[in-house]
């Protein structure tokens, strides 16, 4: 550590608070869960103050295990794997599992939350501490022996003070750069239905109506045996199914098949320039997948391709339309009786739509792809932003561990003379314990004297 400001002082995390952990129930004894305990696990931590756990427990869960109850107030912080240094304030009492550590304040050392700013601070120095092997962890142990530099009492009150304010303005920044996404996509989808309408070059058109099945051939796939090795091991040709269908244009795959599924399987390509739909997948209770093919790929049986016939509708127009039609091909197209969970073939080929000409086709595409490009560079600096606000975080909390976010003031008693203070309190305290076990023991022995 650099030279510390004047009245701090370097102190494991051991003389800040009292520290515990929690445990696990067994998980075969359905009498331990469902109860009204707040039972946290790491993946709750995050949130400054924690308001809820994401699993409740009972108390013979908690008489039956080393799960134990801690205080509103607590501070826990994550000791496992990815989520190391992960830290909350419980918001109510709970019990933990053991991958989360615990700390009581040490009421006349520091605050609540003064500990919660200074974990968050640490919590790099924690993950470095956690590194090695498949599963990094840190313990107790490490957390106690931790050394922190510790400011004045009344200079840890203004350095929260200080964060509070300065923290909150962040969170709005973050609140505000994370609400955009969705509004980038809901322009991506207006910009979709306005082409399909003609909004988007303000041309009507109603008067040419066209469907897929006069525009192109529709067609289906499957899913070579599995049982099969030769239809899978070291295969090189793209098989899509619904879990690759997360862009509009469709370059790689998950999982990928031979040419012995080709020749032997029943399998058959579709070429470059095909436009993909998921047309049978939960994923179709909200959205309506699709994307056009980068390279030759095959497909699986929750997919159809449209291979479109090009002198009556390019391949890039074709997606935009699809795209734009999404909402109301779940509204019309999929089968009665059923949740939206399938789209009807039939209903989908014999869907009419506005048809352009060519020449309007590619124009729409060009502005479509004007939009986007617009919206890629917006999304990227958002993207940007938000890592220099989560840099900003950090920055902030290093500031105020070295001293330089709030002022010293001669006046505060040094953090050296608070410690020892509390150090001459727990002796004082620890030998009048002992002076009071010495007389119950004496009282003992003279009670046992006299009966004799």
């Amino acid at each position: 550590m650099n030279e510390l400001p004047k009245g701090w002082f370097i102190t494991p995390l051991n003389e800040l608070a009292i520290w515990g952990a929690g445990g696990t129930p067994k998980r075969s004894e359905p009498s331990y869960y469902g109860g009204e305990i707040p039972w946290v696990k790491t993946g709750d931590l995050g949130p400054k103050y924690l308001k809820s756990s994401s699993e409740f427990i009972t108390e013979l869960g908690v008489s039956n295990s080393s799960a134990k109850l801690f205080k509103k107030g607590f501070v826990a912080i994550a000791m496992y794997g990815a989520t190391i240094g992960k830290t909350s304030i419980l918001d109510f009492d709970a019990a933990t599992n053991q991958a989360c550590a615990v700390g009581k304040p040490i009421g006349d050392v520091t605050t609540t939350e003064f500990l919660y700013y200074l974990l968050n601070s640490e919590k790099n120095g924690f993950i470095n501490k956690g590194k090695g092997g498949a599963q990094p962890n840190i313990s107790q142990q490490i957390i106690k022996s931790y050394l922190v530099a510790l400011p004045p009492l009344n200079e840890q009150k203004r350095i929260v003070e200080k964060l509070d304010d300065v923290l909150v303005q962040v969170d709005a920044i973050k609140g505000r750069l994370d609400s955009i996404p969705a509004i980038i996509k809901r322009f991506r989808q207006s910009v979709f239905a306005s082409a399909v309408s003609g909004k988007l070059t303000q041309t009507n058109l109603k008067k040419k109506k066209a469907n897929l099945s006069q525009l192109g051939q529709l067609t289906g796939g499957k899913t070579p045996n599995k049982s099969n090795a030769n239809f899978w091991e070291d295969g090189s040709i793209l098989w899509i199914s619904p879990k690759d269908m997360k862009s509009d244009v469709i370059e790689d795959s998950i999982d990928y098949i031979t040419e012995a599924a080709i020749t032997d399987g029943g399998m058959k390509y579709i070429n470059k320039n095909s436009i993909l739909m998921v047309t049978r997948s939960g994923i179709l209770s909200h959205t309506f997948p699709v994307a056009i093919t980068s390279k030759q790929v095959t497909i699986n049986q929750d997919i159809k391709a449209f291979i479109p016939n090009q002198n009556e509708i390019i391949p890039r127009y074709a997606l935009i339309t699809l795209k734009g039609l999404g909402p109301r091909i779940l509204r019309e197209c999929s089968k009665s009786g059923t949740t939206v969970a399938s789209v009807e073939t039939k209903a989908l080929v014999e869907l009419e739509f506005a048809l352009p000409p060519i020449q309007e086709q590619k124009e729409i595409v060009r502005l479509v792809d004007e939009y986007f490009a617009l919206a890629d560079t917006i999304e990227a600096q958002v993207n940007k932003a938000r890592a220099r606000v989560d840099k900003l975080t950090q920055s902030i909390l290093a500031k105020a561990f070295r001293g330089e976010l709030v002022p010293q003031d001669d006046n505060d008693e040094p953090a050296e003379k608070l410690l020892e203070r509390i150090a001459q309190a727990k002796a004082e305290a620890e030998a009048l314990a002992k002076a009071v076990k010495k007389a119950e023991a004496g009282k003992k022995r003279a009670a046992k004297t006299i009966s004799k």
